[in-house]
């Protein structure tokens, strides 16, 4: 399996146009956040040193076929003293698959500083790695992911609000050391950000299994952080109608340091049979 560094390395073919590799897959459809991680780096590739993302908000327009490489277009919507502006089309076939804008803020700027506490879990380190404790089936489709150390926390082992209809946290961390670059622990982060949080919405619903695909997904990164440290994923799913779920995320490093929030809507549609492999994207 590809690691993430090579998920990451997207290939300049032209100005603004970037190339991102294909890699075998066990999965039907390209992974979600294989799409945003490699369009995220495709902007960044066109911004200056002195600007870090702040924000991006992407679309899955269509699923992705894992065998192809995605060509992304680069356009510079806006250039900025304090903020910069990109949109990224992602295309396979010569049609789009994925769209995301992403803006830019200069890292010298100050200001108010507050945040929410993090909520308490056991530590990581008490909880078992996903990994080991999957179906055999299961297992086939995470080998995908066996770069990242998943650990969830037990319903019995979370201190929860009655005021929210859903709620999960996970563990997660990338187990090899990354490069030092902050650029790059970004981009990882938002690969990441796709696995489990629309597992949230399914909390309230045992033994339902959903038709479930990516339909879009928004981040704000607040402080630097290293993927490759433990990170708790705190998510909650607000609510579910009409085949849509919605899920929220905010991601604390273990200093109790709220360093990425995250926002996805998703596919949870039920009375239709589910194909083999319920971890591909779906055709919608």
């Amino acid at each position: 399996m590809a690691t993430i560094e090579e998920i990451l390395q997207v290939e300049a073919i032209e100005k603004d146009i970037y190339r991102g590799p294909a890699f075998p897959s066990h999965l039907q459809r390209t992974f979600g956040g294989q799409v945003a991680g490699q369009a995220l780096m495709s902007a960044t590739r066109t911004v200056p040193d002195e600007f870090a993302v702040h924000s991006l908000h992407g679309y899955f327009l269509r699923p992705g076929n894992p065998d192809k490489p995605t060509v992304f277009l680069v356009d510079r919507i806006r250039d900025g003293r304090s903020f910069t502006t990109r949109r990224v089309t992602g295309i396979q076939d010569g049609e789009a698959i994925f769209t995301m804008s992403a803006s830019f803020h200069v890292t010298t700027d100050q200001g108010i500083q507050h945040q929410d506490r993090m909520p308490p879990a056991p530590s990581p380190d008490e909880l078992p790695d996903q990994a080991a404790d999957l179906s055999d089936e299961a297992k086939a489709v995470f080998k995908e992911w066996r770069d990242f150390d998943v650990r969830l926390v037990p319903p019995e082992q979370m201190a929860t609000s009655g005021y929210f209809a859903a709620q999960q946290r996970v563990w997660f961390r990338h187990r090899r050391r990354l490069p030092d670059d902050q650029v790059f622990h970004v981009g990882t982060l938002a690969y990441m950000s796709d696995m489990t949080l629309l597992g949230s919405s399914k909390v309230p619903h045992p033994g339902v299994e959903p038709q479930s695909a990516s339909l879009d997904h928004a981040m704000w990164f607040m402080r630097p952080f290293r993927a490759d440290e433990w990170l708790l994923y705190d998510q909650t799913s607000p609510s579910a109608d009409a085949g849509r779920a919605l899920t929220q995320g905010r991601i604390f490093d273990l200093d109790g340091r709220m360093v990425a929030a995250v926002t996805q809507e998703g596919l949870s549609r039920t009375g239709r049979a589910m194909p083999a492999d319920q971890h591909a994207r779906q055709d919608r």
